[in-house]
């Protein structure tokens, strides 16, 4: 495919966008906004590196940590890794969003460029699971995106992580193919293989 992603700059106006009634407070990459009902949804900064490991400790204590690279979170790991994102701000290739309820960092999705789609990622606190928090916020992420040139997505999930896969076809996306993933090993040494989906998504309306 040879579809280049356009991509709007310099755009400093305030928009509503109506389609999932989500207010665009800055459309400046660095100073980027959306407020849904619910949800404060902003870019990554060094601050948010104790919301974003207590996340990461969350997740690697479920049952689903077996279907996902492991979380180093260490302090000093951690502020690393944070300091990465937020030095993001202003890219359109690696995107880095916190998702919010009040100040307190709920979850967060990530968008890194894959030739001409956009790979995501994500990982929301248990205690916030169930609750409509991870598809209002994707939604709101997608609409503010589509205002941006940028369509296409790719996600990856093992097909045993239910609740992930959930989600993924509730916002649209097709499952494309299967693949064989391993994170992890035995104690034996053998790969522990597991079966990771392949999905798409294009939002083009």
């Amino acid at each position: 495919m040879t579809e280049k992603v356009r991509f709007l700059q310099n755009v400093s106006r305030t928009e509503r966008i109506r389609e999932t009634k989500v207010k665009l407070i800055d459309k400046v990459e660095t100073a980027m906004q959306l407020q849904t009902d619910r949800l404060t949804i902003r870019r990554v900064t060094e601050e948010d590196w104790k919301g974003l490991q207590c996340i990461w400790k969350d997740f690697s204590a479920s049952e689903y940590a077996q279907y996902d690279m492991p979380h180093v979170t260490a302090d000093d790991d951690v502020r690393a890794r944070v300091c990465k994102w937020a030095k993001c701000s202003d890219s359109l290739e690696h995107m880095f969003f916190a998702i919010c309820i009040g100040d307190t960092i709920i979850g967060y999705i990530a968008f890194n460029i894959r030739r001409d789609s956009y790979e995501i990622g994500y990982c929301f606190l248990s205690d916030y699971h169930g609750m409509g928090y991870a598809k209002e916020s994707h939604r709101a992420l997608f609409d503010y995106l589509r205002t941006l040139g940028i369509t296409k997505f790719t996600a990856g999930t093992s097909m045993g992580n239910t609740p992930s896969v959930s989600l993924l076809k509730s916002l649209g996306f097709e499952l494309v193919g299967t693949e064989s993933v391993s994170f992890y090993k035995d104690a034996q040494g053998n790969d522990i293989v597991f079966e990771g989906g392949i999905f798409e998504l294009s939002t083009v309306q």
